[in-house]
Formats: structure tokens, C-alpha cells, sequence
């Protein structure tokens, strides 16, 4: 066990983390040990998915993913986003998407605001410019499908952390 300081607000915080021995150690399977709830969230995915852009699934699943810090599911989408044709500028600026707007469609802002905002619903909620700003450029059907987009790759992104999967090593 390690404690790590954390600076915020001229205060240091001590955050306790517990740090492996050895990370190549793997933490459960979670789609053997739980298959039934693993293909539930592969069912929720698939659907989430049904009439989005698959680009814009990407850019959604890379910015939850950097919010929430999973090498996994970052490198995962990445790549995904290559293979589908998505330029590396586009890739480099998702993290910094709101000063390098020229990059993305007012579209695609608005779902990474909504990305942003319910990634980190503990911080403010979903504010109602952020949601109204999405709803604008989605119809209803298509922001529902959108909203459990983002619920999903949160998910995947909890278990992916949780697990402790390692980035480069995606078994689909």
C-alpha cells in the first residue's frame, strides 16, 4: 500500500491507493465469471449503438474514456476509430475538444458535452444547456440512443478499471 498526494486548492489531500506487486497479475475475467451480465452490457452496447454514426460512437467512447482514465478502453476505441478512417488530428483533439472546436461538428460538440456532463454527473449533473444544446442536434430517438451510449462505455469503462485490463491486449 502506497499513499499519493494529491495537490488541489492550494490543500494536499492523501489518497490511500493500493499499488500491485505485479500487474501483469490478472484480477477476474469478468465475462467467464459473469457471463450473463457481461452479454447483458454487450446487449446494451449493440443497442446503444442502432442509428448513431459510427464515427460519432467513437469520438463519444474515446472522451468518456479519457475522463475516466481507461488506458483499455481508450486504446480499444482509438484503434476502432482508425479502422474506421477517422484522422489522427480529430483523435489528438478529442481530449481538448472544446478549445479545438474547428475540429468537430456542432453535432458532434454537443455529444461530447453530454459525454462530458454525465461522464462527471457527480460534478454539476446534466445541466440544461448541455442537454437542450444536444437535443437540438439529435432527435429524441437518436439522444436516447445517445445517452445510453455514453451510460455504456461508463460501464465498460468501470469494468475495464475495475478488473485492471490492460491497454493493448483487447481480446474481441
Amino acid at each position: 500500500m502506497t499513499t499519493t498526494e494529491i495537490k488541489t486548492n492550494d490543500r494536499t489531500t492523501a489518497l490511500a491507493t493500493t499499488v500491485r506487486s505485479n500487474p501483469a497479475t490478472a484480477r477476474l475475467d469478468f465475462a467467464k465469471t459473469a457471463p450473463k451480465v457481461f452479454r447483458a452490457v454487450i446487449g446494451l452496447d449493440a443497442a446503444a449503438r442502432e442509428g448513431l454514426d459510427p464515427t460519432l460512437v467513437e469520438l463519444v467512447q474515446i472522451r468518456a474514456s479519457h475522463l475516466n482514465r481507461c488506458a483499455y478502453c481508450l486504446h480499444m476505441h482509438t484503434t476502432d476509430a482508425r479502422k474506421a478512417g477517422e484522422s489522427e488530428d480529430r483523435l489528438h483533439m478529442v481530449a481538448v475538444w472544446q478549445e479545438a472546436d474547428h475540429f468537430f461538428t456542432d453535432r458532434e460538440r454537443s455529444a461530447l458535452a453530454l459525454t462530458d456532463a454525465v461522464t462527471r454527473i457527480g460534478d454539476a449533473g446534466v445541466p440544461d444547456e448541455v442537454y437542450d444544446r444536444a437535443a437540438a442536434h439529435f432527435d429524441e430517438e437518436e439522444l436516447a440512443h445517445l445517452l445510453a451510449l455514453i451510460f455504456t462505455i461508463n460501464t465498460w469503462n468501470r469494468i475495464a478499471l475495475s478488473t485492471a485490463k490492460r491497454a493493448g491486449t483487447d481480446e474481441r
